[in-house]
């Protein structure tokens, strides 16, 4: 609904009231001055009138709720205001509060009082005048509120917008700075990771080069310091091969005026017992003839010497030391010596070796020591123990010299080891003196060494020549614990053990392939020979010559045939007679033993644990077990 517009004329001054109000008028202000009229207009009528006012104006709203004359409320709501243009009509109109009129009718006039006509007139005609002038003045009042909140609404509005667009802008600005900032972080990072890796690379470059220079120091250095060894080494083996040049002269030199010396007691000794012995002739000659029978029984002796020296082609002299006290063939003499003397010089250059080194060597015996336990009938443990003592003969650490003399000594010592095996030990000796033959002499002297019937020798015993009897076993190879003397048994036990060793050892020969046995078949024959020849019958000859044929009578039986078998008959009937005619119950088991071997002809039989297996049975590879024969029990009054 449109607004009515009103156009009010009125004159300026009615009773001297400005009917004019002023245009800067406040609603308030304008409430007061309409009072103030009306007090005046009741003042100047004597006569009471019925529209006088008793009260103040009071402002009511548009439900009958009173409102205060003081201020203007106007009560609009926002979302009326968001409404189409009709509806911001309807809430105008509804918000205005409706001015009253003054209403004359009723107003009863006396016809009779012509004189207050016109003031009565002139009163309504301003009331009303009043009452238009009031609803025109609170019409623009409200419309110039709905104008300033219009405008007001409007610059919130514009101020909001520019508000959120200069959020945004600031939200932008504030994006582009961090997107800006982290950009910038990365190319940074960037430039610093890149810086890093130039720094690692040339420290590495750096690291590089200096580890170069100090190899290429350290190599010069090394070989340097090789080149000095190996001239030093050089200096010491010439030193070395000087002294021992001067050794073997020097040992030569004494062995020989030892031997003169030797030769020239023995002649003397010999003059003096054929002297003797014209005597004691002379006197038998003329007591009895029982004692005359006996030189002819001694003499008889010689026929089976004299036999067993055709089977050995080469003639044998019997050295009769002291009268008859060492039985032993001369060229079996000079074997051992010669041995002996080799053994013997290897040590004195270990012993200068260990005195002009500060290195201990005990390690390389303790070594080898345990490789030789290790040796078992199995063919490949028996190569392989080989080879690494051949490992460590090279060892350029540890002097060869000193390494074949710790072999020498630890397989001759493990021969009284329980389960030892003395085929599989004699195939790893053969297996290394095939590769260093000079090994062979210093074991076979550290055997000589252990027992004297590997030689073959014997010491007879005489009081003459020895101040006791514990002196005698003591040359003839038995043992002393702590002051005693070792019983014959243990001794026989040990003799046995040397003995299977020296028979295994020369009975290898072509069975070892691609290694030649230097102390082979040959030596055993004539082991054998000098044995018979030159030996008495007795427990330690037998022990020794049952364990001999034992390990070595099937490979001489082989190679030899029927030679073999004429020094079989001769054990049979000169030897096992020997044994026989002394009528000492030690000497029977023993007897029974050889008789038995020669009867039942074992030597045609492959001994055992003489083939090695190619793996391990450890019930077939049980050593060989010692010989336990009722002779060792016999005590050691065996003369």
């Amino acid at each position: 609904m449109e607004a009515v517009k009103l156009e009010i004329r009125c004159p300026q001054m009615v009773n001297g009231i400005g009917l004019e109000p002023d245009p800067d008028w406040s609603f308030k202000s304008l409430l007061l001055e309409l009072d103030s009229l009306e007090k005046k207009l009741n003042l100047s009528s004597s006569v009471s009138l019925p529209f006088a006012k008793t009260k103040s104006r009071e402002i009511y709203g548009e439900k009958g709720t009173k409102r205060s004359s003081n201020a203007f409320v106007m009560r609009v709501s926002d979302e009326e205001f968001e409404d189409s243009e009709g509806e911001n009509e309807k809430v105008r109109d509804r918000d205005l509060v409706k001015a009253a009129r003054f209403n004359c009718n009723e107003f009863y006039f006396s016809s009779d009082d012509d004189s207050d006509d016109q003031p009565c007139l002139d009163v309504q005609t301003l009331m009303n005048e009043v009452g238009l002038v009031e609803s025109a003045l609170y019409e623009l009042t409200h419309e110039h509120q709905l104008g300033v909140k219009e405008e007001i609404r409007n610059t919130i509005s514009a101020l909001e917008t520019d508000l959120m667009n200069e959020s945004e802008k600031s939200s932008s600005a504030h994006t582009k700075v961090e997107k800006y900032r982290e950009a910038r972080r990365e190319v940074e990072r960037k430039f610093d990771v890149q810086y890093q890796r130039r720094v690692a690379e040339g420290l590495d470059n750096h690291l590089t080069a200096v580890q170069r220079d100090h190899e290429l120091k350290s190599q010069i250095e090394e070989r340097k310091i090789r080149s000095d060894a190996a001239h030093e080494e050089a200096k010491r083996r010439e030193k070395a091969l000087q002294e021992e040049r001067l050794r073997q002269e020097k040992a030569k030199a004494e062995a020989e005026a030892k031997l003169k010396a030797e030769e020239a007691n023995r002649a003397a000794l010999e003059a003096e017992r054929i002297a003797a012995k014209e005597a004691a002739e002379k006197e038998a000659a003329k007591s009895s003839k029982a004692n005359t029978s006996e030189v002819p029984q001694t003499e008889a002796s010689g026929g089976p010497n004299a036999t067993s020296s055709r089977v050995e082609n080469d003639k044998t002299n019997k050295s009769e030391l002291a009268g008859n006290m060492l039985r032993a063939a001369e060229s079996a003499l000079k074997l051992e010596r010669e041995r002996l003397q080799k053994l013997k010089e290897l040590e004195e250059i270990n012993q200068s070796l260990r005195s002009s080194s500060n290195q201990n060597f005990d390690r390389t015996g303790r070594l080898i020591g345990r490789l030789i336990r290790q040796i078992s009938g199995n063919k490949d443990k028996v190569s392989t123990q080989a080879s690494e003592l051949v490992k460590i003969f090279n060892n350029p650490h540890c002097p060869q010299t000193i390494s074949i003399a710790y072999f020498a000594q630890k397989v001759v010592s493990n021969c009284e080891s329980p389960s030892h095996s003395a085929f599989a030990c004699a195939h790893v000796i053969v297996l290394v003196t095939s590769q260093f033959p000079q090994a062979m002499d210093l074991v076979l002297a550290e055997i000589h060494r252990a027992c004297i019937y590997t030689v073959p020798k014997h010491i007879s015993y005489t009081k003459s020549a020895f101040e006791s009897k514990e002196a005698y076993w003591k040359v003839i190879g038995y043992k002393e614990d702590d002051g005693k003397i070792e019983s014959t048994t243990d001794y026989l036990v040990r003799l046995e053990s040397y003995m299977k060793l020296y028979g295994a050892l020369v009975q290898w020969q072509t069975e070892v392939a691609g290694c030649q046995n230097v102390h082979g078949l040959k030596e055993g024959w004539a082991w054998l020979a000098r044995f018979l020849n030159a030996l008495p019958a007795n427990m330690y000859t037998a022990v020794a010559l049952y364990a001999f044929l034992q390990m070595a009578g099937f490979a001489l039986f082989r190679k030899y045939r029927s030679q073999f078998m004429k020094m079989l008959n001769f054990i049979s009937e000169n030897f096992l007679n020997a044994l026989r005619s002394q009528d000492d119950p030690d000497l029977r088991p023993i007897t029974s033993k050889i008789q038995c071997y020669l009867e039942d002809k074992l030597f045609l039989q492959e001994p055992e644990g003489r083939t090695l297996h190619s793996s391990l049975l450890s019930n077939n590879m049980a050593p060989e077990s010692d010989y336990h024969g009722p002779y060792h029990q016999q005590s050691r009054h065996f003369y």
